[in-house]
């Protein structure tokens, strides 16, 4: 008898996305759920993945990062009761990454903003149902807008060559783009949304699809105009993102956590009074714990799937291990962890708690790349 891994059952509850027929018949090995949809995170392994996505061009369907809208009279000051970021200056074409809190600045997600108009934005989430949060702050304070879920459905395309690709299909205008900023431009008959950004530290965009008719089109588009540049359908890659230092909401960052203890007090203003959370946040400035890199010398780890107890030398608690993986490029795992205060120090030496025993650690002075 041989052991294998229980087997995931099919529900309209996990919905499938406008580009999964072609996710599929790409050779996709392996899905998470997120967003209550499908997300791709196998093709032909991470490492080869990997490789892949360094040197040449993928297509990643993100479909998962839901896309609420938020239109009306009363949207920027929506979002801004949901965010410290200072919103009050950002432009028509950007995109902001922001942590959304609760009011008791608890992390809900760490999504990333579009603005389209001043009375008019796209919330692009991480995992966790941040829609409902959003309609019950609008219905609570009887803020005049509408909240809803948008038929719109992104598509990133990731890697160093994406920019000759883009441009091949969008022209220079889109090429042109800088980080974090985004334009209109006309796909199937309709104004689509294409941004300079994606989740990996690689060059890439993402392609807000409206109107999931058009999914197969867009993707076969892609593909035919990127044949002599290897592109290849991929995803995000566990160990691009953690040598990057991207987090996982839900994973690495929850609500138990505060945006300084995720590392991202750069974008909580807390000169002025911008969101709900705004008071808790101010008495939670000086976290005693924060996210840092780890690397964990020696054989692969197995993938993780439990947060991994971490200790320091006197083997007092240190925190835990949130993701790890195997980097072929430092030749040790590479992980993210959120580590107590008196391990911060570069160099610090931990032993973590893996499902093969106790292995030796360090805490580095950031992430690799």
């Amino acid at each position: 008898m041989t052991d294998s891994l229980p087997r995931l059952t099919p529900s309209t509850r996990v919905r499938r996305t406008p580009f999964s027929r072609r996710v599929e018949a790409a050779g996709v090995s392996a899905y998470s759920i997120y967003n209550h949809m499908l997300l791709p995170t196998e093709f032909r392994s991470v490492e080869d993945d990997y490789r892949h996505l360094l040197s040449a061009v993928q297509l990643w369907d993100v479909s998962a990062q839901r896309q609420v809208e938020i239109t009306g009279p009363d949207a920027q000051k929506l979002v801004q009761m949901s965010t410290p970021r200072d919103l009050s200056t950002m432009a028509d074409n950007q995109c902001y990454y922001i942590p959304a809190v609760d009011e008791n600045g608890g992390l809900l997600n760490d999504p990333v903003l579009v603005r389209l108009a001043s009375d008019r934005f796209r919330v692009s989430l991480a995992d966790s149902d941040l829609l409902h949060y959003y309609k019950g702050l609008a219905n609570g304070f009887a803020l005049d807008v509408d909240v809803f879920e948008a038929d719109v459905f992104p598509l990133a395309v990731q890697g160093p060559l994406s920019n000759r690709l883009m441009g091949r299909v969008f022209g220079d205008e889109v090429t042109a783009l800088e980080s974090f900023r985004h334009r209109s431009v006309q796909l199937f008959g309709r104004a689509t949304t294409v941004a300079r950004s994606g989740w990996s530290h690689q060059a890439g965009f993402e392609i807000y699809l409206e109107g999931s008719e058009h999914g197969e089109a867009l993707w076969d588009m892609l593909s035919d105009a990127g044949a002599d540049l290897d592109v290849r359908a991929g995803c995000p890659n566990s160990i691009e993102r953690i040598m990057s230092g991207l987090l996982s909401y839900g994973g690495d960052v929850t609500l138990d956590n505060t945006p300084f203890e995720a590392g991202l007090g750069r974008y909580c203003n807390l000169s002025a009074t911008l969101c709900l959370g705004h008071a808790a946040l101010a008495e939670k400035s000086r976290p005693m714990r924060q996210i840092r890199a780890v690397e964990i010398p020696g054989d692969p780890l197995p993938a993780i799937g439990e947060r991994w107890p971490t200790a320091g030398l006197n083997h007092g608690s240190a925190g835990f291990i949130t993701s790890a993986a195997w980097s072929p490029d430092v030749g040790a795992n590479v992980a993210i962890g959120m580590i107590e205060s008196a391990h911060w120090s570069p160099g610090t030496e931990l032993v973590i708690d893996t499902p093969e025993g106790p292995r030796a650690a360090f805490v580095r002075s950031g992430f690799w790349s």
